[in-house]
């Protein structure tokens, strides 16, 4: 399958119902990360660190009143100097990510989801990292915050192709070893790996202080299950190709994929971290906006 062309990732729906939250995104990831580690990095909402006297030119809108109050002399209110925090995407571009029962396959809408991300991510002038995967890193691009690399980083994600199998837990080891600074991690993936391996690999980032956010991808067909008759699925990422009946087997693989996508959430909920089951049907706008939505409610409520 050729690749999709770069501007085709670029959502306008998902980037123009999820920017207007996303104003509030630096405010959400800081104020989120500073509910568990005290830190001055907190977006717009900088740690306060002192007083001085007011000079002619200030902005007035970080004037004390309440000093003003008490003694009737001007005061200003000094901050931590404010530094922008880094999110570091990272795609899973392995072969069962090209699973696609509709117009869209995984790897698809993991790119346009990386995409959208990046773009808000750079709108609001912070700085995005970005890495796609197999059994390793196969393209990194360095953080960087400036607003055009986004071109860039869309000619790379379009260019991935699936191949190979996958190597999650070694990817998130080698990432964790490699951030020398608190920032967001965002790991996009069908996660059809060793969970176990996989929250070691998350466990080892939130040891090095990130926060690290998981989006679950998986097709509707993988969460349904609906195939009728005869069936030969094909095998992914070394696994033979099997013909089997799938009425006969749908009550136990509907079970097995619960008690898989249980213990993945219950890992990440282990490590402080957020996990996100998405549905590709469903549309991507409403995925992010969503999310977004539901940040800004859990840490401002």
């Amino acid at each position: 399958m050729r690749p999709p062309p770069a501007a085709s990732l670029l959502d306008p729906a998902a980037i123009s119902r999820a920017e207007a939250l996303g104003l509030h995104a630096r405010y959400v990831v800081e104020g989120y990360m500073a509910g568990e580690h005290k830190s001055p990095y907190r977006g717009f909402a900088v740690e306060f660190a002192q007083h001085r006297e007011y000079a002619f030119g200030d902005d007035t809108r970080h004037l004390d009143w309440k000093v003003l109050g008490r003694t009737d002399r001007y005061y200003i209110k000094q901050y931590e100097q404010e530094t922008n925090f880094v999110a570091h995407l990272l795609l899973d571009g392995s072969e069962s990510m090209s699973y696609g029962s509709g117009p869209l396959s995984k790897l698809h809408y993991g790119k346009m989801m990386a995409a959208c991300l990046a773009y808000l991510v750079l709108h609001q002038r912070d700085a995005v990292a970005l890495a796609l995967f197999d059994t390793a890193v196969r393209d990194y691009t360095p953080r960087s915050d400036n607003l055009g690399t986004i071109h860039h980083l869309m000619t790379r994600l379009a260019a991935l192709a699936p191949a190979a199998s996958t190597n999650i837990a070694g990817v998130l080891h080698d990432m964790a070893r490699q951030i020398r600074r608190k920032g967001i991690v965002i790991v996009i993936s069908d996660f059809f790996d060793d969970e176990q391996k996989v929250l070691e690999g998350i466990q080892h980032l939130r040891f090095g202080g990130s926060e690290v956010i998981v989006f679950h991808l998986l097709d509707p067909y993988e969460l349904e299950f609906p195939f009728l008759g005869l069936v030969e699925f094909d095998g992914l990422e070394g696994v033979p190709k099997i013909l089997t009946r799938p009425g006969e087997v749908r009550k136990s693989y509907l079970r097995e994929l619960e008690a898989f996508r249980w213990r993945l959430r219950a890992g990440c909920e282990k490590n402080h971290c957020h996990y996100v089951l998405v549905n590709t049907a469903q549309p991507l706008s409403e995925v992010l906006s969503g999310y977004l939505a539901f940040r800004w409610r859990t840490t401002y409520r």
